[in-house]
């Protein structure tokens, strides 16, 4: 019987879909939606520093996000709003880390999280690197999103709240999705809109 002191540390994680991980060398076939929809419906954002009988969820926060993208540019391709939505996408593996603890990680936590991004937009068809144009518009999205997380639930001033995430421009929080959802819910409406950007990609059918 292998010594269990004397073996290698598990790098892996079981996903409900039976599918392993691989934290080191993740592959995209490895990686299932079902999985990416549950697990971040169920991780908090703000460490569960929120108000509200429910925690607002990285899941909730990217259906937010990739909201924020479609008013800051109308007539956003299904790729480009994918992106957004799957933006925090390494999350459901390795959790929401606050930035604070982001920045005492380094490098190390960051070629973690790359790694686990590239394994996800691979496995839908996406580049591995987000370009670089799109990059910066879902990051002002996110810029966006944190600071009305922040004030709507977080307990920040606008004062603060604009000193580490900007002025949120263009967008007000009018109809924005800030109130946090169960994570059932939250996990079908990510499910949902996944499915229906997915389907944006798919040719049109000629009729007969």
């Amino acid at each position: 019987m292998p010594d269990r002191d004397s073996a290698p540390p598990r790098a892996w994680q079981r996903m409900l879909s039976g599918r392993r991980l691989d934290l080191l060398d993740p592959s995209p076939l490895d990686v299932e939606i079902s999985d990416i929809a549950h697990g971040l419906a169920r991780v908090a954002r703000w460490n569960g520093q929120t108000f509200g009988p429910h925690a607002f969820s990285v899941g909730q926060h990217c259906l937010l996000v990739e909201d924020i993208v479609r008013r800051l540019r109308p007539g956003a391709d299904h790729r480009t709003l994918l992106m957004a939505l799957l933006h925090d996408g390494p999350e459901y593996v390795i959790g929401d880390m606050i930035s604070p603890f982001k920045h005492v990680m380094g490098g190390d936590y960051r070629a973690v999280e790359q790694r686990l991004q590239a394994a996800i937009h691979l496995r839908f068809s996406l580049p591995a690197q987000t370009p670089q144009r799109t990059r910066a518009l879902i990051k002002r999205a996110d810029q966006i999103a944190a600071f009305y997380e922040a004030t709507h639930l977080a307990g920040f001033s606008r004062a603060e709240a604009h000193t580490y995430f900007g002025r949120p421009r263009d967008v007000t929080p009018d109809a924005l999705p800030l109130e946090p959802q169960p994570a059932d819910a939250v996990e079908t409406a990510f499910l949902a809109r996944f499915r229906a950007l997915e389907a944006g990609a798919a040719p049109a059918r000629r009729s007969a």
